[in-house]
């Protein structure tokens, strides 16, 4: 048995011992949405696949649709029989499972770092863009910020209400960012924020928001930019879980009302070489600015990226705090990309425009890439919004002209790897098809 089964080993029995109790482990890992999917496994079992017994799912599970299916992409799903690929679990990720009622784990699995990774798996996208940096002497360290909406568990009519005050029972329907909505939800909110420690994640501010019963709860800054990714899809998922168990819904859906603000997805990025010091900050902050015309020449290409679907589009349609346009600034937050006020040791940038919706393996590639290229590039950016308000860059507002703008981009291709764009956009394409064949209400109501 190798060090890695070993450790694996010893983790899987550290937890028998403090959970005796549980009998089953969810084994998940994110798809090209951002849903997980996976297996539950009786924990004798994870045993031996963490002492090397082979752990395999379909290969085409990374390629379900937002509603589950499949679509044809090239020969995958319905030319290649549906092959098993190997996954592996990841290490330090076992954690409990306090939401549900019966006592379950979870772990992360990937296959990133087996003998044939699915290089269209957004964690193995991510892993070949951080890999990359490294050997370039580049090192990130990432912080998530992650938005969302607490609703009334009920639907009416097929669509969210208010969440009600746990305190008063009215409708928590008053926009604002007042401190005492914190201590309103707290029940909720606590639990959210202990729950995800349980995780392994470092959650530190919590914020009510502008929106009516919206959040927001900031992560810790990682030099692990894969175990920053894991934080967020781990967080979302046990946001949820916790949320139903107070009788509410907790969603990351970028646009859940057209008269209220979105929910963003922000990331902070600062670069350290092997010695610790800030590239960014260097020679007058001259990296910073390269960095910055980078991020923003590649941003218009990575649009399905940062706004995956129908609704996350809408969320950038000029409401407040959302940059309709590729920008920069200096402590702005109409600008995609915020330069905050720091010392020189944490110079970074906070990219604004991602939807809490999207895929956090792949918005940070797509970050990086931007940062790496700009870097390499050496241009100085368009002027910051500090300087020219009307400053900026036009992206794409409609999923197939994004689809279109990310398909054949050169750079693109190169810094996530040509498979993957083809895959993701295929998926986006056909995802987006399906969402329209619909016909609602509203169409009978313009045109019968």
């Amino acid at each position: 048995m190798d060090a890695v089964c070993s450790d694996l080993v010893a983790e899987v029995r550290g937890f028998r011992q403090r959970f005796p109790d549980v009998r089953y482990v969810d084994l998940i890992s994110l798809d090209i949405p951002g849903h997980f999917y996976g297996k539950r496994y009786p924990i004798e079992m994870l045993e031996k696949v963490a002492a090397g017994s082979a752990l395999k799912l379909p290969q085409n599970c990374v390629l379900l649709g937002t509603q589950g299916g499949l679509f044809k992409i090239g020969d995958y799903c319905f030319n290649d029989g549906d092959p098993d690929a190997p996954r592996r679990l990841v290490p330090g990720t076992l954690k409990i499972v306090n939401w549900e009622k019966q006592p379950l784990g979870q772990m992360l699995i990937t296959s990133s770092g087996t003998e044939k990774p699915i290089v269209f798996e957004p964690r193995e996208v991510l892993a070949q863009v951080l890999e990359r940096l490294g050997r370039k002497g580049i090192f990130p360290v990432v912080a998530f910020e992650l938005e969302f909406y607490l609703f009334d568990r009920q639907l009416r009519d097929g669509l969210p209400q208010f969440a009600r005050d746990p305190l008063t029972e009215d409708a928590d329907d008053q926009p604002n960012m007042h401190i005492e909505r914190l201590s309103r939800f707290a029940p909720v909110l606590d639990e959210m924020v202990e729950t995800a420690r349980a995780q392994g994640i470092d959650t530190t501010v919590i914020t009510a928001e502008l929106g009516p019963g919206q959040f927001e709860i900031n992560f810790g800054h990682l030099d692990d930019g894969l175990r920053a990714a894991d934080w967020a899809a781990l967080f979302c998922r046990s946001t949820r879980g916790v949320a139903m168990k107070h009788n509410y819904r907790a969603s990351f859906m970028a646009k859940p009302y057209l008269q209220h603000p979105g929910s963003g997805m922000h990331v902070h990025v600062s670069l350290y070489d092997e010695a610790g010091n800030n590239l960014l900050a260097a020679n007058g902050q001259r990296p910073l600015r390269h960095a910055v015309a980078g991020c923003l020449e590649l941003l218009p290409h990575c649009m399905p990226i940062f706004a995956p679907n129908h609704n996350a589009m809408r969320r950038l349609s000029g409401t407040v705090n959302v940059a309709t346009r590729a920008s920069w600034g200096f402590e702005d937050r109409d600008a995609c990309l915020r330069v905050p006020e720091s010392d020189a040791k944490n110079l970074r940038i906070e990219h604004r425009l991602a939807g809490a919706d999207a895929n956090p393996y792949l918005v940070l590639a797509a970050i990086l890439v931007g940062l790496e290229q700009g870097l390499e590039a050496g241009r100085e950016p368009i002027a910051p919004l500090n300087e020219d308000r009307g400053s900026g860059i036009d992206f794409p507002l409609e999923m197939l002209e994004a689809v279109r703008s990310m398909q054949n981009h050169a750079q693109l291709r190169e810094g996530l790897g040509a498979e993957f764009v083809n895959v993701y956009c295929e998926n986006k394409r056909q995802d987006h098809l399906a969402f329209l064949q619909d016909i609602n209400a509203r169409e009978y109501r313009w045109y019968l």
